[in-house]
């Protein structure tokens, strides 16, 4: 069993607010100390794990009871944890113009498979956040990388790690879904 310093209940919710309400914990926490997130939101896997190593944490690992998920995280110390964001991003609106514009792009939706059957923009390529770094080569480099979610914080995770893995071209757009008022299939 894995010691935790600080328990906290996210139970019931949706992305962003696991990630919203562990950021806000975190805060609390000292160097070191370990939290235990309760979350029933299977997206919380790869949102939390992505949150963890973007802001220099140490993601320990997931017990899984019921339709419990419990997510382990140390707080780094203050050197190590500073959390990055993709320098590039455009809006909504933006994204709309250059797909008007038919220029060659991915659009790629990183949300859960769920969220990408309920709506999405036409042409997005659906690849979850959590299965991204294992289907890389389904992704042009060639081309500029448009990564959208349900509202910039996944997409900005998924904008990281496809630089880090040396795509030239990444950018992410905010707020994505929640506020999206163009076509959707």
């Amino acid at each position: 069993m894995v010691h935790a310093d600080k328990i906290l209940d996210a139970k019931g919710l949706a992305c962003p607010m696991p990630i919203v309400r562990t950021k806000k914990a975190f805060q609390d926490l000292s160097p070191g100390e370990v939290l235990e997130v309760q979350a029933t939101d299977k997206g919380s896997i790869a949102d939390l794990q992505a949150w963890a190593k973007s802001a220099g944490h140490q993601y320990i690992g997931l017990i899984e009871e019921g339709t419990i998920l419990k997510h382990y995280l140390r707080k780094s110390s203050g050197a190590d944890a500073q959390e990055k964001k993709h320098p590039h991003v455009i809006s909504n609106e933006e994204l709309q113009q250059i797909l008007a514009s038919n220029q060659p792009i991915t659009l790629l939706d990183v949300r859960e498979e769920a969220e990408f059957s309920f709506g999405h923009v036409p042409g997005a390529l659906s690849i979850p956040l959590g299965k991204l770094e294992g289907r890389l080569n389904e992704l042009n480099n060639e081309t500029t990388i448009y990564v959208i979610c349900r509202t910039g914080n996944r997409s900005d995770l998924a904008a990281q790690l496809l630089t880090e893995k040396g795509f030239p071209h990444v950018v992410n757009v905010v707020p994505g879904m929640s506020a999206w008022d163009g076509v959707v299939e």
